[in-house]
């Protein structure tokens, strides 16, 4: 695992996430040298900055109907799908093998009801838009994540899972289509990922990373729990014996000898971005959770969840525009099985509790008004309780046709619901909304033109998202 000191000390470097020391159509066809690459990237090597490809006048929305003073976006991805039906759709009416166990309980607006597992959700409900008419066709993980993660349809989707898993075929996430079309070199990365990446076994989840722009348009990855005691992001850490004064004088050595473009491109980029992070000193504060009050992190829960949120917090303070949190590994909202056990004993306190203390202190600290904050998974669950084979503990199965999300800041008008499912939870009984519409709504929010320019490793041109942005949150109906 690389981190600055390592990329300061000049010398022989790991290629970082997606830099292959082999053709690139032997690592796309591999799915485990493509998890492999990925994992490189560990707490510092993927400190992608990059370097301007487009003019940055493409990334300026015209009608940035969040109101043009957003400065970031937080995405909870809410990682295997959780159950609409159990929580922030129920349906109490419906039959015993759809409402399942939990009971509705109001909210502070009138008319609006969500799981009693949720209390504190409930006691915030003004804040947020709830919509219950998000939909789509696909109801597999990889594939649903990909569209989750970067508002497109996977390029060249595959029948099997092995044969869809991360790749430089994807399509480029919001914090690398960000970098591509606005960077920046301040020290202050567009995008960090956080506590881990999305792997299980041999396969790692699509979309996660900037796909065919290349590899220096790359989010940061933590992949570490902030929870942890142990908890620390020795990126930041000058290397042993080195003060400030000896790593400018190594940086003006290097630009010196960099002047004729000697030397490989990609490493000298991700020389320059390690003394970009280093001099700035930010980004590197926001992951000293230790100095956060006591209080403040037990306000948040003493739980991966909750430090998670508080970390994406600091980092937005620091300035970062995008933070994806993802709550929990692959699997954790894929209630299969046991899922009223797993919702009331973990997922939903968890979730509970960290976006409350999470909104809570973005109002407080003037800052809700200034981030955009998505809550959603890749789908919901499926109406009809089920067991799988073997299993005596029910749970539900994957359902893309109708879920829910929930949104606020950035001018969100919240206190309300958009959108409505049917009698069970089945399908959408309105206009719907696809992850499409999430991506336009999370650029327009960014400020970024949704008829912007991407191009891929061939030069071919592409709209950076073809879904429409979701008016209807900004709008006091």
């Amino acid at each position: 695992m690389l981190g600055c000191g390592s990329l300061l000390a000049g010398g022989i470097m790991t290629p970082p996430l997606g830099i292959p020391s082999m053709p690139e159509s032997t690592m796309q066809n591999s799915p485990a040298l493509v998890r492999r690459g990925f994992l490189k990237i560990g707490a510092g090597a993927a400190i992608s900055l990059g370097v301007p490809t487009v003019d940055n006048s493409q990334a300026t929305a015209a009608g940035n109907v969040s109101g043009g003073k957003t400065r970031s976006v937080i995405f909870v991805n809410l990682t295997g799908g959780m159950s609409h039906i159990d929580s922030l759709d129920m349906k109490p009416d419906a039959p015993t093998e759809i409402r399942g166990e939990f009971k509705p309980i109001p909210t502070t607006v009138p008319g609006i009801q969500v799981c009693e597992h949720l209390p504190q959700l409930a006691d915030r409900m003004q804040r947020w838009a709830l919509v219950r008419s998000m939909s789509h066709r696909e109801n597999g993980h990889l594939p649903g994540t990909h569209r989750l993660l970067t508002g497109a349809t996977m390029p060249n989707q595959r029948g099997t899972d092995l044969d869809n898993v991360l790749s430089r075929r994807d399509w480029p996430c919001y914090a690398a289509a960000l970098n591509y079309l606005r960077p920046r070199h301040d020290g202050i990365p567009n995008g960090v990922t956080l506590p881990h990446s999305l792997i299980e076994g041999p396969l790692t989840w699509p979309g996660q990373h900037a796909g065919f722009l290349g590899p220096s348009h790359d989010p940061m990855l933590v992949t570490q729990d902030p929870n942890s005691p142990t908890f620390k992001m020795d990126a930041f850490a000058l290397p042993q014996g080195t003060d400030p004064a000896r790593v400018e004088q190594r940086r003006n050595l290097l630009e010196h000898l960099g002047s004729g473009d000697i030397g490989d491109p990609a490493f000298r980029d991700h020389q320059r971005q390690a003394f970009e992070l280093l001099a700035s000193g930010r980004v590197a504060g926001a992951f000293r959770l230790d100095r956060e009050p006591v209080k403040v992190r037990d306000r948040y829960g003493r739980n991966q969840f909750g430090q998670s949120l508080l970390l994406a917090r600091r980092l937005v303070q620091a300035g970062v525009p995008v933070v994806q949190a993802n709550m929990g590994i692959v699997q954790s909202w894929d209630t299969h099985s046991d899922n009223w056990g797993r919702l009331k004993t973990r997922l939903l306190p968890w979730l509970d509790q960290a976006i409350a203390a999470l909104t809570d202190e973005l109002e407080s600290t003037g800052l809700l008004d200034q981030t955009f904050v998505a809550v959603l998974g890749e789908f919901g669950r499926t109406p009809k309780v089920s067991n799988l084979p073997g299993e005596k503990i029910p749970g539900r199965d994957h359902w893309a046709a109708v879920y829910s999300g929930l949104f606020t800041g950035a001018g969100v008008v919240g206190g309300r619901v958009i959108g409505k499912s049917d009698r069970v939870g089945a399908y959408p009984v309105s206009t719907s909304y696809t992850p499409y519409d999430v991506g336009a709504t999370i650029y327009n929010a960014l400020g970024v033109d949704l008829d912007s320019e991407i191009r891929d490793a061939q030069n071919r041109p592409s709209r950076v998202c073809s879904g429409k942005r979701m008016d209807v949150l900004f709008e006091n109906r």
